[in-house]
């Protein structure tokens, strides 16, 4: 096999426990997996808000887990770790989750929508913008986009300050699209320039 070959044989395998993860600790407020190769096997960590729902009392739920994916995906002895994301809101995969739930449940997506971007913002981001796509609350399809803040939606800061998911709601009329992007921190350019005009506000008044 090419190592081109290769590299998409694990690409594709990376993504479905990445899908299966997400389906077994959905509970858990799961974010994302990192896998990684050692001498001695496979390390998955796991990204969640709740690592207790993901441990399992006594972890027996994390044993059960690891021979899962040892014997559904042919991982030589998968060891999983896992670590607490304790600031929810400000990661953008368990938002669009949280806000799929929602819609699922039947809520308004306007009002979804503004309540995650208050919380996201509250929590000390820079800016988030939200976008469902999709049959919302009718037969035609339509998008909708909210923004609260400054995004980067290109170049360096786009890449490394940004966080971003994507996820789908299973409504009656259809599949909804939500995307989420949160600006995590203002970058340096930003905060010398405000603190710039803060000394010369400052010195105007005296």
């Amino acid at each position: 096999m090419t190592i081109e070959k290769t590299f998409v044989k694990e690409g594709i395998r990376e993504s479905e426990v990445e899908e299966y993860l997400a389906t077994r600790f959905d509970r858990a407020d799961y974010s994302h997996s990192e896998i990684q190769r050692t001498p001695l096997g496979t390390r998955i960590v796991v990204f969640a808000h709740k690592p207790g729902l993901v441990i399992g009392r006594s972890g027996r739920r994390l044993i059960e887990i690891t021979e899962e994916i040892k014997q559904k995906f042919g991982f030589e002895n998968p060891l999983i770790d896992v670590k607490e994301v304790e600031q929810p809101f400000l990661d953008a995969a368990i938002v669009a989750r949280r806000i799929v739930k929602s819609l699922e449940r039947g809520l308004n997506y306007k009002r979804v929508i503004n309540f995650y971007i208050d919380r996201i913002i509250e929590s000390g981001a820079t800016g988030v913008q939200v976008e469902v796509g999709g049959k919302l609350g009718g037969e035609k399809a339509r998008n909708f986009k909210a923004k609260k803040g400054f995004i980067a939606h290109s170049g360096d800061y786009a890449e490394t300050l940004v966080d971003k998911a994507q996820a789908q709601a299973m409504l009656r009329p259809g599949i909804v699209g939500v995307r989420v992007m949160i600006m995590l921190e203002q970058p340096k350019e930003y905060k010398s320039l405000e603190a710039n005009e803060k000394i010369e506000t400052a010195a105007k008044k005296e």
